[in-house]
């Protein structure tokens, strides 16, 4: 008889395990709150504007790619993808332009025009992270289930490399001695709603697999590749249920054993939560059946910055590259406001996404579909989106004019808005925090909810709240480990597929694109 396996959330890395698990001959149900699959990676709009809600850069397409083909499938045959170069343009507010590219002559050219003697710092960086990411990706690719995974000998000898007590900026400071040269390859800790002063140094792999393996554009958005992944889950037997909020885990002891919605009870012999861990634990398990992360300690735990967001349908076309990324002048004191603070910046760092002269399905013709993100506080006493909402709309569509997009007021023909009020209310994420726990050292690996959910039984986790932490490859890592996790307890048999013959999906390439 076939394995009953209720995946609760059809965010990335629900949809990833379900096709993983399906592979295996296993009964998979996806239940969904909302009326489409994605979740933060889906893609909205209206009179023919089209945007991804959450994510829009999509890195390290290998991890992804290994997922299709363990389920017979070609990534690049499902969904069509975009290599962008220049990956990003970085404007900083102290001055200078940088338009990063993989192509290292022209980058170290790039950052020459900032620093002169910071060019020579291009190539040792990648040469030293490339070295770093061949090290330490096995350990992304296992659980951690206690501090004794930490005594192995491969983890002992990453430590000297890994430096944990460092921070990025620190780190890099061993290539690059500006600051701003520095911050083009530290914001990346952005992805994971921390400041590049206090994020751990490991994470400069983040930049590095931009120019090691390329920013790309699902032609359609991000959330294209999650509807091509429903889809072929739905092909392989997978039943995604939408419109259909859990309203409990039940429960027999500490086991659990299926799920209630409002149409009745779904049973499971396993089930995995791809929710936001927080609010999940909060709405569907009751506080006395948790040890570790209880109500209480939940509330203690450090949590990711928020975003404010803006869609605009705007008439006409812009130049702008498809990604860029405005720093503000004084990019310290808007990173203390947001962190520490927990104030609205009157010159905040903003990011603005120009998808249309890489992807005409994005709008209309002779129309752009501008995508402005703002990082902020996630929800706090000393902000009210009711008050403050309109007040740093028109901040942010200023900072946009002065940053060469004109007065977009007057050409605004679709608008909306999401703060952190709205993440935290309408998509169901704890104080709106996108980014979900914060990646500092006391909440990664082992100490990061685990992956076969140490506080329940048939209980497992998938998505930014486990290991290994948030961004769209990691997050699809998550799928790989848990699924495989769930396939032993369970008796599956999960294909596995050996990639040292595919100079694609291999681990350890030092190719220039995946």
């Amino acid at each position: 008889m076939n394995k009953k396996i209720v995946i609760i959330g059809a965010g990335p890395g629900g949809l990833a395990t379900a096709m993983l698990l399906a592979s295996t001959g296993a009964k998979v149900t996806v239940v969904e709150r909302l009326q489409h699959v994605g979740g933060r990676t889906s893609t909205h709009g209206a009179h023919g504007y089209k945007f991804d809600l959450g994510p829009t850069f999509f890195l390290y397409p290998r991890v992804l790619k290994e997922i299709f083909q363990t389920c017979g499938r070609e990534l690049q045959r499902e969904v069509e993808m975009v290599r962008l170069d220049p990956q990003y343009r970085i404007m900083f507010g102290g001055g200078g332009t940088i338009d990063a590219t993989a192509n290292i002559r022209l980058m170290e050219h790039q950052i020459a025009s900032i620093c002169p003697q910071d060019a020579a710092g291009f190539s040792k960086f990648l040469q030293e992270n490339r070295a770093k990411l061949e090290m330490f990706e096995p350990c992304l690719e296992k659980p951690f289930e206690g501090w004794k995974d930490l005594l192995n000998l491969r983890m002992l000898k990453l430590l000297p490399h890994l430096r944990p007590h460092q921070s990025m900026d620190a780190y890099l400071k061993r290539f690059f001695s500006d600051a701003r040269v520095r911050l083009a390859f530290s914001f990346q800790s952005k992805y994971l709603g921390m400041s590049p002063f206090r994020c751990p140094s490991l994470f400069s792999i983040l930049s590095f697999l931009e120019y090691e393996h390329g920013v790309w554009h699902p032609i359609g958005g991000c959330g294209s590749v999650s509807t091509g992944m429903a889809r072929i889950a739905r092909e392989m037997g997978v039943e995604i249920i939408l419109d259909q909020p859990v309203e409990e885990i039940l429960f027999k002891g500490r086991r659990a054993i299926g799920v209630r919605t409002r149409q009745g009870v779904i049973d499971a012999d396993g089930i995995v939560v791809n929710a936001d861990f927080a609010r999940a634990m909060q709405r569907l398990v009751p506080n006395g059946l948790r040890r570790r992360w209880t109500d209480g300690k939940l509330a203690k735990k450090k949590y990711s910055c928020s975003t404010f967001m803006m869609y605009l349908g705007v008439e006409g076309e812009y130049e702008h590259p498809h990604h860029t990324i405005h720093i503000a002048d004084d990019y310290v004191k808007n990173l203390d406001e947001i962190e520490n603070k927990h104030v609205l910046s009157d010159d905040p760092s903003f990011y603005v996404q120009n998808p249309c002269v890489t992807d005409a399905t994005m709008s209309p013709r002779g129309h752009s579909s501008l995508y402005l993100l703002a990082p902020v506080t996630h929800q706090h006493g000393n902000v009210d989106w009711n008050a403050d909402k309109n007040r740093y709309r028109n901040l942010l569509l200023r900072q946009a004019a002065k940053a060469g997009y004109g007065d977009l007021e007057k050409r605004i023909r679709y608008e909306r808005i999401v703060t952190p009020a709205d993440w935290d209310v309408d998509y169901e994420i704890y104080r709106g925090a996108t980014f979900n726990l914060a990646h500092s050292l006391d909440q990664l690996l082992h100490l990061r909810p685990q992956n076969r959910f140490e506080d329940l039984d048939g209980v497992y986790l998938v998505g930014g709240g486990t290991h290994p932490g948030s961004g769209l490859p990691v997050i699809y890592e998550s799928a790989r480990i848990t699924s495989r996790l769930l396939a032993e307890d369970l008796g599956l048999k999960l294909r596995d597929i050996n990639w040292s013959n595919d100079p694609i999906g291999a681990t350890r390439s030092t190719m220039a694109a995946a």
